[in-house]
């Protein structure tokens, strides 16, 4: 892993004002924009969805008609999921008050819970980011990433793993939690803080699994009857473009080279400087045009959202540009490339830790 050196307590207070500093003055901005903001995207993505659904349909005119409504069904999927269902779950814009784009009560064109995702994601994930043990995300208890677990036979075939977890990323996402809590496999777990009750927990998996599967691959290719294999091949497809999408961003955001790993004695007592740190080292961001960040949901800017995870996501390439500035005063790593270049490095990555290696963990906070 790659190694940091560690600035002082002096260096780590500053650098949390500073980056205090920049959250402050940026909501200082939101408002009104945001709100005008995200309902527009709302209604863009549902036209696109509607869109996309009618050009799969006029398929039966010609093959042009149904490639390309697979492909705006596709694209209003990953707007739906990124830009909308991801910033709203965090409670970016819990401010407005409206009852439809609520943290608490939205859910999302996916085949995970919204619920189940807030507590391993929103709360484990954000507050435990990258520390070996604690952050179930990294590696999604599948993947060996680092030198931090020990190489076992299995993880010869990870690159498998990897481009079969891509493929079928929504049902991964679903299943990550129960997963975790060995609802169906494994023994029961000794010491677990999940908030609701194991049964409750899979009640939950099945009625969210069961409208995903009810509404994409019966009720609207029904709905279409006469070309019925049509629309269900198309709902497929649309589907595997969105879980490609997503899960090869999301691992761009925290496994390419130079993302770093922790320990829970690293840990420890952190301070707020400390944790912002934290973030950054485990962080990596990707540089591209407008159209780029927003089809991420602005997860391009993944240092920015694990700083300020509840700020609006459509000020994180502003607040970028500042946090590289601070970065860069207080000699403290930026990790930012162009999108191939850091997708390179987590392949590279994943097939690196196939294999048994001699290198020692090295230190990184």
């Amino acid at each position: 892993m790659p190694s940091a050196h560690i600035p002082s307590a002096e260096t780590l207070q500053s650098f949390e004002q500073d980056i205090n500093r920049i959250r402050d003055n940026t909501l200082t901005n939101v408002g009104q924009a945001d709100a005008d903001y995200i309902r527009n995207m709302i209604r863009f993505q549902r036209l696109l969805d509607l869109s996309g659904r009618l050009c799969m349909v006029l398929g039966f005119l010609h093959p042009l008609w149904w490639v390309g409504g697979v492909f705006a069904l596709g694209i209003a999927k990953i707007l739906d999921n990124m830009e909308i269902g991801h910033n709203v779950l965090h409670g970016q814009y819990d401010w407005m008050n409206d009852p439809h784009i609520n943290s608490r009560k939205f859910e999302w064109d996916n085949a995970g819970d919204s619920g189940s995702w807030k507590r391993y994601h929103n709360h484990e994930h954000h507050t435990y980011t990258n520390i070996i043990g604690k952050d179930r995300d990294y590696g999604y208890g599948l993947l060996r990433l680092s030198n931090d677990l020990p190489w076992r036979p299995k993880n010869v075939l990870q690159m498998v793993y990897y481009w079969l977890l891509s493929i079928l990323f929504e049902w991964g996402v679903a299943y990550h939690e129960v997963a975790a809590e060995r609802i169906f496999f494994g023994k029961k777990r000794k010491h677990s803080s999940l908030p609701i009750s194991r049964e409750q927990l899979k009640k939950d998996f099945f009625n969210k699994i069961s409208y995903q599967m009810f509404k994409d691959y019966i009720f609207w290719p029904l709905l279409c009857f006469p070309v019925f294999f049509q629309v269900l091949l198309g709902n497929i497809c649309a589907n595997l473009i969105r879980n490609l999408w997503t899960s090869t961003i999301i691992f761009c955001g925290h496994f390419t080279e130079e993302a770093h790993t922790f320990s829970e004695e690293e840990c420890k007592n952190e301070t707020r400087g400390q944790w912002y740190y934290r973030q950054i080292l485990g962080s990596s961001n990707l540089e591209g045009p407008r159209w780029f960040h927003i089809l991420t949901g602005h997860l391009s800017c993944q240092v920015e959202h694990h700083l300020f995870p509840d700020v609006p996501a459509r000020h994180y390439p502003a607040m970028a540009a500042e946090v590289a500035e601070v970065c860069k005063k207080h000699g403290i790593p930026y990790n930012t490339g162009p999108f191939f270049a850091q997708y390179f490095t987590v392949l590279q990555r994943v097939w690196k830790y196939s294999f048994p290696s001699s290198e020692g963990k090295q230190q990184a906070a």
